[in-house]
């Protein structure tokens, strides 16, 4: 009797011991499992702030997640099936800043730009900003010079300007401050 009474206690003993082990990788795992998750939001959360502070623009690639994000940020309206093609370019060092964008678009988003931003056709159409912009294969200047402007201001420090190329259904939408 006393023998099956140790057998037994040894028995117990083993299937606690094997349990706690259990218990304790699986709690490590967790424990890493919440961790990695923590990292990967911390990162997460680093990037939503350096993108808010310093923007990406990817001037040399169309529709990378970058330019459709600023395309967003700035156009101030969702990538509809007709938008491709679209590169940006940001100048914000110093005490001006510009910002250039070049896509494809049908008339209806065209129309749906020069109502969210207020647009209007500049009747001198005299000055296109070359000076300030930036030379692209992207960034047609001379099929641009060709083209009614669009352009809103909000006295003499902010300008928007926005060009529609219907025969291509090429759009050039141009942000900058004084």
């Amino acid at each position: 009797m006393k023998q099956l009474i140790h057998i037994s206690t040894v028995f117990i003993l083993t299937i606690g011991l094997i349990s706690c082990d259990r218990i304790k990788n699986k709690s490590e795992q967790v424990a890493e499992k919440v961790k990695e998750k923590t990292k990967s939001e911390l990162r997460a959360q680093t990037q939503k702030v350096i993108d808010k502070i310093y923007p990406s623009f990817d001037h040399d690639k169309p529709d990378t997640e970058n330019n459709k994000k600023r395309f967003k940020d700035f156009l101030k309206i969702e990538i509809s099936p007709d938008v491709k093609n679209i590169y940006c370019f940001d100048d914000a060092i110093g005490i001006d800043a510009d910002y250039m964008f070049a896509f494809n678009c049908n008339e209806k988003t065209s129309k749906k730009i020069v109502e969210v931003h207020n647009l209007s056709i500049d009747p001198l159409n005299s000055d296109n900003g070359f000076g300030m912009q930036h030379d692209f294969a992207w960034w047609d200047k001379e099929r641009i010079e060709n083209l009614k402007k669009y352009s809103w201001t909000d006295g003499n420090k902010y300008f928007k300007y926005y060009w529609y190329d219907k025969e291509n259904e090429k759009a050039y939408f141009f942000d900058f401050d004084l």
